[in-house]
């Protein structure tokens, strides 16, 4: 009898899930601190976690500009990698940094002169029990001490995305162990004020994050550099910063893409919530509880689009071409499989999460909290397959058709469809959300029309072949 899994399909599951399982663990059980801190700071009142929620997308989007800004090298770094280059991977490193320090300068700056602007965004509605100037404030004070732990949080990813290229996860997950283990016990400590702390509310849920993303830094330098016998790219990794012109120009053609682009999806996410919340002031809370307890679970397809993404550029970087849209098609169906079981859980959990007694918020806030969970919940397998699939895109470096399909679309489809709904229609809320997440079947037909036509193959760090010829090549093994 022919097994349902054949042995090459399961060595690729493997294979992704060795890269995969430690990122899950670590993103996780931070996502778990997330849901305690969500909690504590709920205990606070409404303003104050809605003001802590507002300050969190805005960071959300520098966060997801760091991990654009970290992506265009790693394209590099993880086919350096299958290619055998340490030295091509110490340029992927050292651009990095470049990368992030431009971020985070332009971050810091950018927080701080429009911080009342970006958070006034969200106030614009009306809810019963919520003080728009008293979540204002909560917001600023957030916002502001969580501007210090910018470059430590962004120095400790150059760090961590470097050893997953190189095959290494189980660290980098140790070191944001230590980090959400810090960050939990400080928020304790310092939101209440317990054992002789000063009570310093949402300023102390920020310190704590802050002081944690120092923890997370210090833990993955010491490790990477004792260990440097072993990954042998941080050799005298500091001896210079410089990158040869030629390398930081092909890096940056294919970074910009990716940094605009994660930029932009993630303003276009909180650009749609904040139109949602002109329908009612509570959407914002409720989002917030809904987002606390869905990322919990998504961290399960994110981990394995990374892992995807990775394990196909080392592919890619060792001229392993055979099968490999087969092998691409067969992982996004496997991450899309592995959210089945997620949606269950969520759907089971969906009632009885946002009524738990530690929010002190309104009954209607708890209710719409619900319905965004349930609604999420049911495209938990299509944002699966969507993931892998934009990693497996990218990982060819064909980051302007990434671009294209991901924020473009974003922004050009989902974004002026929700505000088209919200001012020219009376649907609901809901109605409104539901819209905005069918919309990515489109996006999922586009993206699986790109991977079967091929053009997304391509070894960018051994010869100069030209996407259509190395589907050519992939064809004739076929």
């Amino acid at each position: 009898m022919k097994p349902i899994i054949s042995a090459e399909s399961k060595a690729l599951y493997q294979r992704a899930l060795l890269l995969a399982v430690p990122m899950m663990i670590q993103n996780g059980i931070t996502n778990a601190v997330g849901l305690v801190d969500n909690l504590m700071v709920g205990s606070l009142g409404t303003e104050s976690m809605t003001g802590v929620s507002i300050a969190g997308q805005l960071i959300f989007v520098f966060n997801l500009a760091i991990f654009g800004a970290l992506s265009g090298p790693g394209i590099f770094c993880a086919q350096y990698f299958g290619n055998k280059d340490v030295e091509g991977v110490r340029k992927s490193f050292r651009m990095k940094i470049w990368m992030v320090v431009i971020c985070v300068l332009l971050g810091i700056g950018l927080f701080l002169v429009g911080d009342k602007f970006f958070i006034g965004l969200y106030l614009k509605g009306q809810a019963e029990g919520i003080d728009p100037l008293l979540t204002l404030s909560e917001s600023r004070n957030y916002l502001h001490i969580m501007l210090i732990g910018f470059l430590p949080f962004s120095l400790a990813q150059v760090y961590s995305s470097t050893l997953r290229e190189n095959n290494e996860s189980t660290m980098p997950m140790v070191a944001g162990i230590c980090g959400v283990v810090t960050d939990v016990l400080l928020n304790y400590l310092l939101i209440f004020g317990k054992f002789g702390f000063p009570a310093m509310g949402v300023k102390g849920a920020a310190l704590a994050t802050v002081l944690s993303r120092f923890v997370e830094l210090s833990v993955v330098v010491i490790w990477t550099h004792a260990k440097r016998k072993k990954y042998t790219f941080i050799q005298k990794i500091y001896r210079t910063l410089l990158v040869e012109k030629q390398a930081a120009l092909t890096m940056a053609k294919k970074s910009f893409p990716i940094m605009i682009n994660e930029f932009l999806w993630s303003a276009g996410i909180i650009c749609i919530n904040q139109l949602l919340s002109r329908r009612s002031l509570s959407v914002v809370p409720a989002i917030a509880i809904s987002v606390s307890l869905t990322n919990l679970f998504n961290v399960v397809f994110v981990a394995m689009g990374s892992a995807v993404g990775i394990v196909i550029g080392q592919m890619l970087g060792a001229g392993d071409m055979k099968d490999i849209k087969k092998k691409a098609f067969s992982l996004m169906f496997f991450t899309a499989f592995l959210s089945v079981g997620l949606s269950a859980i969520l759907l089971i959990l969906a009632p009885y999460f946002p009524n738990l007694k530690l929010y002190n918020t309104t009954e209607d806030v708890r209710n719409m909290a619900t319905s965004f969970i349930i609604l999420t919940a049911l495209f938990f397998p299509l944002q699966g397959f969507l993931n892998a699939q934009y990693f497996t895109i990218r990982a060819g470096g064909k980051t302007f058709i990434t671009f294209l399909a991901d924020s473009g679309f974003t922004w050009v489809v989902c974004v002026l469809t929700v505000a088209a709904l919200i001012k020219f229609t009376n649907l609901n809320v809901f109605a409104v959300y539901s819209v905005s997440l069918t919309l990515d079947v489109l996006k999922v037909a586009f993206g699986a029309f790109l991977i079967f036509k091929g053009i997304w193959i391509t070894n960018l760090v051994k010869d100069d072949k030209k996407p259509e010829n190395v589907s050519e090549q992939e064809g004739e093994n076929e």
